[in-house]
């Protein structure tokens, strides 16, 4: 059996096959893979001498650019990890995930259009992150504060002619081993789970995506609009490198931005949300006149994908997650719409085994019949950060990830997913848990009790919230305050549409305690709703 890749593979392969061939578009820049590599070995270089070794962490809250990717080689290069952090995470989520991954250097970028990063890390307590050494800042100019958080800032100037170390390219210590990446997962009442995934896993996958997907045929190129800082946006753009097919990047996903893109640059693969999907079918026909699209691959409703297949476009389901990355596999374009558009698919691996297991019973199941889905590859993640309870909990003892997913093999060996077992919900395209929001309500002043559904509204995935006031506390909470609470905490997509106060919720009553009745929340939410039109 062959080693497994490691990032450096990668860049080496473009290297020596297409070095003066172009790579990356990001705005008004682009970059060879000659360029590129240049910029990762001062990168490396930069690193290192912030203190930067083997085993480090290094969490980097940017959009999507050049420097994301090129902190990911590089860092695999020295042997240390990125934590990726969410660029719409807030104060406690941001907290959190520095605390838990104990990183040494915080990236960051101090504004981005209705982004402030500044304000954001103002609300964060510092005194808690005794791990983080200092925050490097990436067009902070000259009004880079001397410190931030109470920890001394640097300039992120890895291509500086003067910047210490750079003139000497550190020894490469990358090995398909080496922990690559931290992702995040859906929070629990301890926040989000961090998953970890080594250098091999993350390059293999890129190759194999390639091929399955194919990135690799000529003449293709990608679209970079889904954010670097999930599996998603990350593992799109991995396998676009790996092929040699330049990525044509978007700090954050427009319509008629990514449209204009696709045409000018011939784009061949776009990937996205279904509410990316939506706002491209949104456009008038001539802006949405996208001929050169070979595959796109999204997060699919039947009428989002009967609307794009009305316009031509090649659309078709794919599965992934955090723990076995995004791009896991895709449905045929042979295939009947409504089965084309399920998600799942037949894996990108070969080597990869997926079966299916009674809820009840715990009986492995034939094909077609559902059950939850388990899968075993050599891509998979290596567990939980610091969490082995939380990894056990999904690991079979024979290798098996638990997915928490509904869904049934195909005769063929594909398989189709068809819902989660759990109460996690997908809100702005990434998988939420509804208890992480109920925590952040409950902590304000006033309030009891809260528990959070997702509906549909205006054609999106919302969370709504049914909140309990403490006694003589109704003129205190309003919905506009409990809105206002976790609008500042929280990413904006987990923030409530809706918030409505209840004297007790609906539950069931059983030996083992009562258990809230989420089906029937969400039923009384949409009838509410129903009522306000």
């Amino acid at each position: 059996m062959a080693a497994q890749p490691t990032l450096g593979t990668l860049l080496g392969k473009n290297l020596a096959e297409r070095p003066e061939a172009l790579a990356f578009v990001d705005g008004d820049r682009c970059l060879t893979y000659a360029e590129f590599d240049r910029l990762c070995t001062g990168t490396a270089a930069w690193l290192q001498a912030q203190g930067i070794t083997p085993g480090d962490r290094v969490a980097v809250w940017l959009v999507n650019r050049i420097e994301w990717l090129a902190l990911l080689f590089a860092l695999g290069r020295l042997g240390a990890t990125m934590m990726s952090v969410n660029t719409r995470f807030r104060a406690a989520e941001l907290q959190h995930v520095l605390a838990r991954s104990a990183a040494r250097l915080l990236v960051i970028q101090r504004h981005f259009r209705s982004i402030d990063f500044d304000a954001v890390l103002a609300d964060v307590d510092g005194s808690g992150l005794s791990a983080l050494q200092r925050i490097a800042v990436l067009d902070g100019g000259t009004s880079l504060p001397p410190t931030m958080l109470g920890k001394p800032t640097v300039a992120f100037a890895p291509d500086s002619a003067d910047a210490p170390g750079a003139a000497q390219a550190p020894v490469d210590r990358s090995a398909p081993d080496a922990l690559a990446i931290l992702f995040t997962t859906s929070g629990t009442t301890q926040g989000p789970k961090l998953v970890m995934h080594v250098q091999g896993a993350i390059a293999l996958h890129a190759q194999r995506v390639a091929q399955a997907f194919g990135f690799d045929a000529p003449g293709s190129a990608t679209l970079g609009g889904v954010p670097f800082c999930g599996t998603f946006g990350l593992v799109a753009a991995l396998a676009s490198f790996a092929a040699g097919a330049p990525l044509i990047m978007m700090e954050a996903f427009d319509a008629r931005r990514a449209a204009a893109l696709v045409r000018e640059h011939r784009l061949t693969h776009v990937f996205g949300t279904d509410e990316m999907l939506r706002r491209l079918l949104d456009l008038d026909a001539t802006a949405a006149a996208l001929p050169s699209v070979r595959l796109f691959g999204f997060v699919l409703n039947e009428d989002l994908a009967a609307r794009a297949c009305a316009r031509g476009w090649p659309v078709t389901g794919i599965y992934g997650s955090s723990e076995v990355q995004a791009l896991f596999s895709l449905q045929s374009m042979d295939l009947p719409m409504p089965e084309r558009i399920l998600g799942g698919g037949r894996p990108a691996s070969a080597d990869v085994e997926v079966r299916v297991r009674d809820i009840d019973s715990g009986q492995l199941l034939p094909p077609g019949a559902s059950g939850e889905l388990e899968i075993r590859a050599p891509t998979s993640f290596i567990g939980y950060l610091d969490n082995p309870e939380a990894t056990a909990k999904v690991t079979r003892s024979d290798g098996f990830f638990r997915t928490g997913d509904v869904g049934r093999v195909r005769e063929d060996g594909s398989f189709v997913f068809e819902t989660r077992t759990g109460d996690a919900i997908r809100l702005g395209g990434f998988l939420v848990s509804p208890v992480e929001i109920e925590e952040v309500i409950r902590q304000l002043p006033g309030v009891a009790d809260a528990q959070v559904v997702a509906v549909e509204i205006a054609q999106q995935t919302r969370a709504v919230a049914f909140v309990i006031r403490q006694p003589d506390q109704d003129a205190v909470v309003s919905e506009t305050a409990v809105v206002a609470w976790v609008k500042s905490r929280m990413a904006g997509y987990k923030v409530p549409a809706q918030v409505w106060f209840v004297e007790a919720y609906p539950v069931t009553h059983s030996a083992n305690g009562d258990k809230i009745q989420r089906a029937r929340l969400r039923e009384m939410a949409l009838s509410r709703l129903a009522e306000q039109h």
